[in-house]
């Protein structure tokens, strides 16, 4: 009897532990994501090429939501992972599902967010998407201490598409376009760090050594680490001008530019160097002395 007494606790204790660490998803709009009125969009669904590349790209985005993939050992960072894809779709896996999967072997809580695709606005693409952003950022500080994560401690990585939304995240984390929900928002929705990889519309069509006016960096910008392939056709330059605003402004910043990688690598495997570009992460990331609230 005392051995089946063990037997049941312990199987409670594993299904505790299990259940504990299954993905969570929220949705960041539970009434509805605000949208221009008559806007109407085809169902979520996986965007299939004629020849597989082997990327999977989900498209037609209209109810955004975070997942939430709890480490066995956190160590209170989180870090809000966004797909690359033009703003047009996500490329869901190699930008997204893989890299939360390697971030938890480190102890970090990963949370992919799922923001609103294809374009809503071609003059403001991150628009839209900035306000899901910002929209998680306060979700998981309300939420924080529900999944194991410090406040402060809370930062953000993208791809290409999602690179420039982590870009506009960290400096325009203080301009909202919706109307705010104090259950859902917090004041600040500013990332603690970010991570912009291969980040894409930094720079100008004829001017690729000079950032657009909206990308502003100030002395309230966040640690920012920047990775980057030379030979990428969306220009390596702005990730470098990113680097040298923040060192004006004596910012904390790192950078990586590669020699070859092209655009699009994410969790890819080539043979490269770039392909430890996350090991390069994973170090940076324990130098990082968020601000106390």
């Amino acid at each position: 009897m005392k051995w089946l007494s063990s037997l049941a606790l312990f199987s409670l204790t594993f299904t505790t532990f299990a259940v504990a660490v299954e993905p969570v998803t929220i949705r960041l709009w539970p009434h509805g994501a605000p949208e221009k009125e008559g806007f109407k969009i085809e169902p979520e669904a996986e965007i299939k090429k004629e020849k597989d590349d082997g990327v999977k790209r989900l498209g037609n985005v209209s109810d955004p939501t975070i997942t939430i993939y709890q480490p066995e050992k956190p160590n209170g960072t989180a870090v809000l992972v966004c797909p690359g894809g033009g703003y047009g779709i996500l490329a869901i896996e190699h930008e997204g599902t893989q890299v939360c999967d390697y971030l938890r072997t480190l102890g970090v809580t990963p949370v992919l967010l799922k923001y609103r695709v294809p374009r809503r606005d071609n003059e403001d693409p991150s628009r839209v998407p900035l306000q899901d952003t910002q929209r998680a950022m306060g979700i998981l500080r309300h939420r924080a201490a529900e999944f194991g994560i410090q406040q402060d401690r809370i930062g953000i990585l993208g791809f290409s598409a999602g690179g420039h939304l982590s870009i506009m995240a960290a400096l325009q984390g203080g301009t909202r376009t919706y109307e705010q929900d104090a259950a859902l928002d917090m004041a600040n929705a500013t990332p603690n760090f970010a991570i912009p990889v291969y980040p894409a519309y930094l720079v100008g069509k004829g001017n690729e050594f000079e950032l657009l006016p909206e990308i502003k960096v100030t002395a309230k910008a966040p640690p920012m680490c920047l990775v980057h392939a030379h030979d990428d056709p969306h220009s390596a330059a702005g990730s470098a001008l990113i680097y040298l605003e923040y060192k004006k402004n004596k910012l904390p910043c790192e950078l990586h530019i590669y020699s070859s990688g092209g655009h699009g690598f994410g969790m890819k495997k080539s043979g490269l160097p770039v392909n430890d570009w996350l090991v390069r992460v994973g170090e940076w990331l324990p130098t990082l002395y968020p601000a106390k609230k």
